[in-house]
């Protein structure tokens, strides 16, 4: 009997060669399914989001990317009158950090404005146009594909989602529960935040429940290694993050699992008083947070936060997250290295409201952008991921989608990524918009997209912004950004590359009809900006009549206790 641990190497390679022989759907029948006594030669996955996150909070994952904003908008640059606020103060992150070297990091990641969409475009593949996610209070259709159900069904995997799930809707819950999307347990919750973070409703489904029925408890007490019993939500869903794997591992090691683990941190809280921030448990901080909690004179493991600032706020919370992740990660390389982690936000962090101003790195315009618009702040996150055949100190600067998670995950398990799938009616099919990354992850490539016709799209209706709608599509160089229509009154186009802050707004043609004639080029940049108006107004969900504005939707405030 080969061990999953022996065998880590040989998946690696497996995976590797057949990427290199141009497999992109289905690894052979022996590599696809046993070592040969009737073990699977899956890797495990681990899924980790953060909450409310950007690349602003976590940029020490990136060494040398503040430098090269500085210089790139201080004097010997576009010499920005502000351009010493883009060297501010991020997280302390040692876990990620960490992470990130040991893996590859990806330095154009973006995902969509908000959590819901986020999450949704990971499970189908898709983006909001056709899962009709487009803010928070939406829910996910039960007749989309998840690749969740694809791991268990066609993978063998063992599948479980511990800690946030937002995608069935809030305080009803009617849309695809976690049972519906695949996972074999959820423990956690399914709104959009939690109550507080130490008195929250504890969700579940496991074997008991039918697939659209959870149950409800109160937050139970958990520990972890160095961290004393607490309901303290990370905590809770980190334990049992680390229960549920080591009971695989010993009842059946040879057979893969799948973890999605999502954290609330640093989400605000339902519960508004005294801060919707909190300052978070002691014990799962390093001394830089701690140091700061105490000279602000917040209060260990509650919501009393003295004079701490929004900014400081953020940093503590998202070190707790980081610590906790740590935790895990201990176990599981302990237990099995033939594990591929995969970390990011789930949108950019937030700044907007009184005491909801977090942003204090690598932006110079703060205010109305972040999370909920589709502004850079609002949709570019860290990632990294590491694992069997991935270079350690690897990067990669080509723009990448949240939604690329859908196929690059069916592929590291060796299974068919669809050209096609559901659509949220059921009654047709739509196209997969994810595209895999591997071939960036084990061969270091480039042009995952076509540079000029290749696009990522960022879409929002803002509920605390009167439902503003607003689009962002981009291609490797260029971003156009419309609100409310494709108009070219509405838009603004940016080049990312010269400005990846967006400060310098180019200038718009005045007609797009060279364009449509074929008398532009790809080396005009005009030709750029008609071709992402023409992707805005015919892929976005402003093409379509129904969901231009916003639909009604039920309201449900997060419970409180």
């Amino acid at each position: 009997m080969i061990k999953r641990g022996v065998i880590a190497a040989l998946r690696g390679f497996t995976v590797l060669a057949a990427l290199m022989i141009g497999a992109t759907s289905v690894l052979s029948a022996n590599e696809q399914g046993t070592n040969g006594d009737g073990k699977s030669q899956r890797p495990n996955i681990l899924l980790i989001i953060g909450d409310d996150i950007g690349i602003d909070a976590t940029s020490n994952m990136y060494p040398g990317l503040i430098d090269d904003l500085v210089k790139k908008y201080g004097p010997s640059g576009h010499n920005h009158p502000r351009y010493r606020e883009i060297d501010g103060r991020p997280a302390s992150t040692p876990t990620l950090d960490s992470l990130s070297r040991a893996g590859m990091r990806f330095t154009q990641a973006w995902t969509q404005p908000f959590c819901s969409p986020t999450r949704t475009s990971i499970l189908t593949g898709l983006y909001s146009a056709k899962t009709g996610v487009l803010d928070y209070t939406n829910w996910l259709s039960q007749n989309h594909r998840s690749f969740v159900r694809d791991l268990k069904e066609k993978g063998g995997y063992s599948t479980a989602l511990f800690g946030k799930y937002h995608m069935a809707g809030l305080g009803e819950y009617p849309g695809m529960k976690p049972k519906e999307a695949g996972f074999d347990l959820f423990m956690g919750n399914l709104h959009g935040g939690v109550a507080t973070y130490w008195q929250w409703d504890y969700h579940i489904q496991d074997s008991t429940d039918a697939s659209d029925k959870w149950r409800a408890e109160k937050a139970p007490v958990r520990t972890l290694p160095g961290v004393a019993p607490t309901t303290y939500a990370p905590v809770v869903n980190a334990a049992d993050t680390i229960k549920w794997i080591t009971e695989q591992e010993s009842k059946n090691p040879d057979k893969p699992w799948f973890v999605w683990l999502a954290f609330n941190l640093s989400h605000i809280t339902g519960n508004q008083k005294p801060n919707p921030m909190i300052v978070p448990n002691i014990d799962t901080m390093d001394e830089v947070s701690i140091k700061e909690m105490k000279a602000c004179g917040g209060t260990f493991g509650s919501a009393i936060v003295g004079s701490c600032s929004s900014e400081a706020l953020m940093r503590a919370m998202t070190n707790s997250m980081d610590t906790i992740i740590g935790k895990v990660l201990d176990v599981v390389d302990k237990l099995d290295k033939n594990t591929y982690v995969m970390y990011l936000g789930d949108n950019g962090t937030w700044m907007f409201g009184p005491q909801r101003e977090f942003i204090d790195n690598m932006y110079i315009t703060k205010r109305e952008r972040s999370k909920g618009t589709v502004y850079e702040s609002g949709v570019r996150v860290s990632m990294a991921v590491r694992g069997p055949g991935i270079k350690a100190g690897s990067r990669s600067d080509e723009p990448i989608h949240c939604v690329d998670l859908f196929s690059t995950i069916l592929e590291l398990a060796g299974l068919e990524v669809p050209k096609s799938v559901p659509n949220r009616t059921g009654d047709g099919t739509v196209a997969l918009d994810a595209v895999s990354f591997a071939p960036i992850l084990f061969k270091g490539a480039s042009g995952l997209r076509d540079r000029d016709k290749g696009y990522l799209l960022a879409e929002t209706i803002n509920p605390v912004k009167n439902n503003m709608r607003q689009v962002a599509a981009r291609n490797a160089v260029y971003k156009l950004i419309c609100n409310e229509n494709a108009e070219p009154a509405s838009c603004t186009f940016y080049n990312l590359h010269d400005d990846p802050l967006e400060e310098y707004p180019l200038a718009k043609p005045d007609s797009c009809s060279d364009y449509k004639n074929g008398t532009l080029t790809t080396t005009d940049p005009r030709w750029h900006y008609c071709y992402l108006q023409e992707v805005i107004a015919e892929q976005s969900f402003l093409a379509q009549p129904q969901l231009k504005r916003k639909q009604p939707a039920r309201k449900f405030p997060l419970r409180k206790q």
